[in-house]
């Protein structure tokens, strides 16, 4: 007769806790994990920690415990240049993939334990996760990217039959026009396994016929992608940065609006009726392209445009936070040496020196409200009872230096569900 196996249980314990949520951080904390979640938190006072069971302690003294961080708008592609226009024609699609393995672990390494994929190849990668064959934080992937003809998808330079990926194996995009095809596109990225549908629905910085301000598709063909996306209990994710855009997308029930440059007081009351809406602003990449992208690579006509919109984008998202709507972190980083992943806490410092977010709620932006981007708002984001054990611990205060968070050397230890990733001299018995 075999021996009943004996529990095991993590102590994260002695450090200042910030649990996600917004509320006061913690002194002396205690975090107990079983398995995969957190089955107690709290002062080391109240918490009851079980006996007789296998148990590893992490020594946090004078360190900040906290969720996980998450990136709620990136592209898993794996670019090895800035000049992404040439690499996306010259540079085998393979090589892409390949490099994307190591861009994954250096998220993890930076402590991101979640990331959203809006366009790129993490639905391959979480499936290698899956099978144990690489390493990296929890992804959702929408795969593929639903443009209208001409749209911001559309890499107009090309002949059309090498953008759509239903007619190249390079492509990223599921190019549809009315509303049969965009039914037809939404249900080809969930035939090839999206977690959510990525449509763009405005022109953008990065495609070079387009603006910011034009608005793309309609709102019926928004509503259809929208509809066939929650038959099967998922959500759309729009590409949005134009103000008729916005609204289209929040008419038809979209979960996400990311980048949101022009926002007005319409969009606001709408948002504020809809509750469930999430923006998803990218200040990191139009920071690192108007300021290193030229001497980069980038196209003189994307500078030109980054440089045009990032006074009244910060402006527009300072907006909507003094509103309360719900904001998540993001950073549009495609893995290049300039949108190097692991860097992506950059967004906290940008959000609170150029939009005035305090840096609790830039903390609540990357965790808890990254997590409802995500859809995993009941899962992860926050260091709660129940929650997946998604915990990192820091060397330093991230209330008092927002900074601390970008340095990889001071993330001392990850964990993504119970499970300790990443360790850099955290003291563990």
């Amino acid at each position: 007769m075999s021996k009943k196996k004996k529990r095991s249980i993590t102590v994260i314990k002695g450090g200042s806790l910030i649990d996600g949520t917004g509320a006061k951080q913690v002194k002396n904390a205690v975090v107990v994990v079983e398995d995969a979640k957190i089955m107690a938190v709290g002062k080391e006072a109240d918490v009851d920690i079980p006996r007789n069971v296998k148990k590893t302690e992490i020594n946090a003294d004078g360190m900040t415990v906290m969720p996980g961080l998450i990136d709620s708008h990136l592209h898993l592609m794996g670019l090895k240049t800035d000049r992404i226009l040439e690499e996306e024609l010259i540079r085998p699609h393979q090589l892409g993939l390949i490099k994307s393995v190591f861009d994954a672990a250096d998220l993890l390494d930076a402590g991101f334990t979640t990331v959203k994929d809006c366009g790129g190849f993490g639905i391959y990668l979480k499936r290698a996760m899956a099978e144990g064959t690489l390493r990296g934080p929890r992804i959702l992937s929408s795969g593929y990217i639903l443009s209208q003809t001409a749209g911001h998808g559309d890499i107009h330079y090309i002949p059309i039959e090498f953008v759509d990926a239903r007619t190249t194996k390079r492509g990223m995009s599921l190019l549809c026009d009315g509303v049969s095809e965009c039914i037809k596109a939404a249900r080809y990225a969930l035939r090839e396994g999206a977690d959510f549908i990525k449509i763009c629905t405005s022109g953008g910085v990065m495609s070079m016929v387009d603006r910011p301000e034009h608005t793309q598709f309609t709102l019926e063909e928004i509503k259809a992608v929208v509809e066939e996306a929650r038959h099967v209990g998922k959500y759309v994710t729009a590409h949005c940065q134009g103000t008729e855009a916005m609204k289209n997308s929040l008419k038809a029930g979209v979960k996400t609006i990311d980048h949101a440059f022009y926002p007005d007081d319409e969009v606001i009351e709408m948002a504020k009726k809809r509750k469930d809406v999430v923006f998803v602003p990218t200040l990191s990449i139009a920071w690192r392209i108007i300021t290193e992208g030229e001497d980069a690579g980038y196209p003189l006509w994307a500078v030109a445009k980054g440089k045009e919109v990032w006074e009244t984008m910060v402006k527009n998202i300072a907006k909507l936070y003094k509103a309360g709507l719900t904001i998540a972190s993001a950073t549009d980083f495609v893995g290049s040496p300039l949108l190097k992943m692991g860097t992506n806490a950059m967004e906290l410092e940008l959000l609170v020196k150029h939009c005035g977010f305090k840096p609790m709620d830039a903390i609540v932006v990357a965790t808890r409200n990254g997590a409802k981007a995500c859809g995993l708002e009941n899962v992860t984001g926050t260091v709660q009872e129940g929650k997946l054990a998604d915990v990192i611990v820091v060397d330093g205060d991230p209330l008092k230096d927002v900074k601390v968070l970008q340095d990889k050397n001071r993330i001392k230890m990850v964990m993504k569900e119970g499970k300790i990733e990443v360790r850099r001299g955290a003291k563990i018995s």
